[in-house]
């Protein structure tokens, strides 16, 4: 059997943008044909019959054991963590939050069931953004700060069925007065709260002081009216977890992975293996990434996803936009437990879930129980990925 993907790379915006505010001039659309792509099945060899007697006797004593289940509670789709029952048909968020060194530290990251990190701009040396992904968004206290969206995180937010939650964005996103609709509009999928949330004095410039505080979400679910639970657009649970703890080095094509440096130089993002959680720590401007509103805690993650992709600069204001639907095939790493695999993605629509496949077997890759960082790095600076 082969598992096909079909898909369509989308096409970067047109014309020139300003945060909010219209412009003049553009970029026409790229389209690319469908590419189809084939990956094999591994090949199973049938199980050996036991011999003498006894064989139907010892099939049964083999059954599968029923699966774990906790009165008033359900794995997460997001962690495959067990969590509160009332929540399974809950949509998540999908948060915008400034990564500038001034906008630390950040509040309620840890929180996050999946982490985005990518590059925000082609200047200031590539900076990048978060987009946190929670599930349990009634229990924020506070979260942020919140800035601006960009293109790419239009094409993300529908893999899972998330409400942004953002503060504006640039033309491309947001569209102008004169006729311009963005991508906002643009997409049936996109449900979105901008500039809707609460502003708290922490002495900084306003731009950072927007945060996500107890009950704004409520405010704003019921002055928009949007469902808050899965939707029509729901593409269904996004990744396949492990039954077991996951060791990659039993497989093939595994190598060590004690640290991870991605290739952004103005955050010099990094995670580190601690040993003694079993999950990889993160770092940027050369310190811990720790959260005040719990106690400091380390930002840390039980599996990383990092994807090599292509992107199209917008304009010379240093926009741009991933092709993160893209079904060529390209480059990637899952890293878990300390060690480390190869891996081939695709993306097959705005809604369809990035999926992951183990170059070496062919199949597509389980997670480990827990949070996920996905990085999503430039592919001209893919070769700069440093993996100690």
């Amino acid at each position: 059997m082969k598992k096909r993907v079909l898909a369509v790379m989308m096409a970067a915006m047109v014309v020139m943008a300003g945060c909010g505010s219209g412009g003049e001039g553009g970029t026409p659309a790229q389209t690319v044909e469908p590419v189809a792509v084939d990956t094999p099945e591994p090949t199973v060899e049938p199980a050996q019959e036991p011999e003498g007697e006894g064989g139907a006797e010892s099939t049964e004593e083999s059954a599968q054991e029923p699966e774990e289940s906790r009165d008033g509670m359900y794995r997460s789709e997001l962690t495959n963590e067990w969590i509160d029952e009332s929540l399974k048909d809950q949509r998540p968020i999908a948060v915008m939050v400034d990564n500038e060194k001034v906008a630390l530290p950040h509040y309620g990251l840890t929180e996050a069931d999946i982490l985005y990190e990518m590059m925000n701009s082609t200047k200031n040396d590539r900076i990048t953004r978060f987009m946190a992904i929670v599930k349990d968004w009634g229990a924020i206290e506070q979260f942020g700060s919140i800035r601006s969206t960009r293109s790419t995180n239009i094409y993300l937010v529908g893999e899972w069925n998330a409400v942004l939650c953002h503060d504006g964005g640039p033309y491309y996103v947001m569209g102008n007065n004169t006729g311009f609709a963005g991508l906002i509009k643009e997409k049936d999928y996109v449900d979105n709260f901008s500039g809707t949330f609460s502003r708290v004095n922490n002495g900084k410039k306003r731009e950072y002081t927007e945060y996500i505080c107890s009950g704004d979400l409520e405010k704003n679910f019921d002055s928009k009216k949007y469902s808050k639970e899965y939707n029509e657009h729901y593409p269904g649970p996004h990744f396949t977890f492990s039954d077991t703890e996951i060791d990659l080095a039993d497989g093939a094509g595994a190598f060590d992975c004690a640290e991870i440096e991605l290739p952004f130089p103005h955050n010099k993002s990094k995670l580190i293996y601690n040993e003694t959680t079993g999950t990889y720590d993160y770092y940027e401007y050369g310190e811990a990434h720790r959260d005040p509103q719990h106690d400091n805690a380390q930002l840390t993650f039980e599996n990383l996803l990092i994807q090599s992709c292509s992107f199209v600069r917008l304009d010379d204001n240093g926009y741009m936009v991933y092709n993160v639907v893209d079904n060529s095939g390209n480059s990637g790493y899952y890293i878990t437990n300390g060690k480390a695999i190869k891996v081939t993605w695709y993306k097959a629509n705005d809604t369809a879930p990035t999926k992951f496949y183990d170059n070496s077997t062919g199949e597509e890759i389980k997670l480990n129980t827990g949070k996920t960082y996905i990085a999503i790095v430039p592919s001209d600076s893919w070769d700069d990925v440093v993996i100690k």
